[in-house]
């Protein structure tokens, strides 16, 4: 249902809530970063000019034959385990018949009804209640190609003048992990569904498998919302909204959709079970394609590839290399670092618990390091409607930007200089404090100047200061750090002032 202006009509957040209940699933897209592709030799490396890392297998040319990438099972495996699930004995891939200009072969390689893991889950935290997540399956695939539309204002294939297609990406590894029905969350379902991707990446990110970077798609999520009316403990249609690239794109993606299903819904119309396209710039969701049933693909088994049946000594090993649950991990941290239940909440709702850990293991202490990534950071990302993650300034980076405040060479002022510097790529925190010249001045000529300066500009303030009122001082130290630009050392120049009115 849309509005005469073409835009959907929505309910408010909390009328659809007091009529409907609403139920989650989530498919998340972990991109391997395997040396080479899923089922040939070719690089798997992000960003190379279009067209440079394929060969006959992966374009699906008459002929090739595919070989499993063993470091990508193993991969899948080690996801399967951290996410509680139990690792097949045997399975197989499968042809999903489709067709897309970016996918040459016109059928994925995938698996379907046999996964290589399934009946996992994921413990998620939001505001101190745990939500568990059933993770269905997760199961091997191929990547597709990459198209891009040109001509068009949207980047859309609507408007478009033509198209062109960069087949390095087709052949990547995937892992495809599939939740069930996540229902019972209510007015929490948008925060449920953020917690859960974050927490998903932390976990990709420590099993060491992916860089899971969203801004360059090693993590993809399809978010399917319905909603049923309310206490009918039925589910609705749902609608599957691909490809959302963000933690915050995540939780606006389900409001909005919760919005719109109830507006149809309450109207007394019907859901349409389709795909749909997330816009970032205006937060809306727009109709894609009407969305195919499993039997649409006709899935039939790969007859080019053996089947895979990982011993069980192998997936014990692997059992042995996985990191600490997330959950434990949580734990343990806010222990050592002293944080409060709000102090951790809100790091772990920003996404940056793995970034403070980083920059703590780099030197800085913990409030410190939590300061600038929820502060600083924070501010920045949500100006760009992007995650901290995908800001482009490291641990490391923030680690150095901390050292030179300790250092006394900047002050926090000036260092959310040297962080407009790090985002526009001007070098290291130290490179950008020499070729900005922010270093704070604690020269006593230059600084005694300004003093001087200040006290004539201001005799009444100065007057309070001979009387003893002491407190008064802030006001000229505040007119010596205007006049230089908040790069004077405080400290010093509140010597200078006793000194010279005593």
């Amino acid at each position: 249902m849309t509005s005469a202006s073409g835009t959907a009509t929505l309910l408010p957040f909390e009328e659809a809530l007091e009529k409907f209940d609403p139920a989650l699933g989530l498919e998340v897209h972990v991109e391997l970063n395997t040396n080479t592709k899923m089922f040939c030799g070719c690089p798997a490396v992000f960003g190379g000019d279009p067209n440079t890392q394929v060969c006959p297998t992966c374009l699906g040319l008459p002929g090739a034959m595919p070989v499993v990438n063993r470091v990508a099972v193993e991969s899948a495996i080690r996801i399967g385990l951290a996410l509680n699930c139990s690792i097949a004995e045997w399975c197989r891939f499968a042809r999903k018949n489709y067709f897309y200009p970016d996918m040459p072969k016109n059928f994925q390689t995938s698996q379907y009804d046999e996964p290589i893991a399934f009946e996992g889950w994921m413990d998620v935290d939001v505001d101190g209640e745990t939500f568990r997540v059933e993770i269905e399956r997760a199961h091997m695939e191929e990547d597709t190609g990459k198209s891009l539309h040109v001509g068009g204002s949207t980047g859309r294939i609507h408007g478009a003048d033509h198209s062109l297609v960069d087949y390095n990406r087709a052949g990547i590894p995937l892992i495809e992990i599939v939740t069930k029905p996540i229902t019972g969350a209510g007015e929490k379902a948008p925060a449920v569904a953020r917690a859960y991707v974050a927490q998903l990446r932390d976990l990709i990110v420590a099993l060491g498998v992916s860089e899971a970077r969203m801004d360059q798609g090693n993590l993809r999520a399809d978010v399917n919302l319905s909603l049923a009316p309310k206490g009918s403990g039925v589910l609705g249609t749902r609608t599957e909204t691909k490809n959302v690239n963000s933690f915050r794109s995540v939780e606006r993606a389900v409001r909005y959709e919760m919005q719109r299903h109830a507006a149809i819904l309450d109207a007394g119309g019907s859901i349409t079970q389709e795909t749909r396209h997330w816009h970032e710039d205006t937060g809306v969701t727009t109709s894609g394609r009407e969305k195919s049933d499993a039997e649409d693909y006709r899935y039939f088994p790969e007859p080019d590839l053996v089947p895979v049946a990982p011993s069980r000594e192998w997936v014990e090993e692997l059992r042995g290399t996985l990191p600490e649950n997330p959950t434990a991990r949580r734990a343990r941290l806010q222990a050592e670092w002293g944080f409060s239940d709000l102090e951790m909440r809100d790091t772990v709702g920003a996404g940056a618990l793995g970034l403070v850990e980083e920059t703590v293991a780099a030197g800085v202490v913990p409030q410190a390091a939590r300061k600038w990534w929820l502060s600083e950071l924070a501010r920045r990302a949500n100006e760009q409607g992007t995650d901290v993650a995908s800001l482009g300034v490291s641990p490391a980076d923030v680690a150095g930007v901390q050292a030179l405040v300790d250092a006394g060479t900047i002050n926090d002022k000036l260092a959310r200089q040297v962080f407009e510097g790090l985002y526009a790529g001007e070098g290291t925190p130290e490179e950008i404090v020499a070729a900005r010249g922010l270093a704070i001045v604690s020269d006593d000529g230059a600084l005694g100047a300004a003093v001087d300066n200040a006290i004539a500009a201001n005799p009444d303030v100065a007057q309070k200061i001979r009387d003893g009122k002491v407190a008064a001082a802030g006001a000229l130290i505040g007119a010596v750090m205007k006049e230089m630009r908040g790069q004077a050392d405080a400290g010093r120049v509140r010597e200078l002032v006793l000194e010279r009115l005593s």
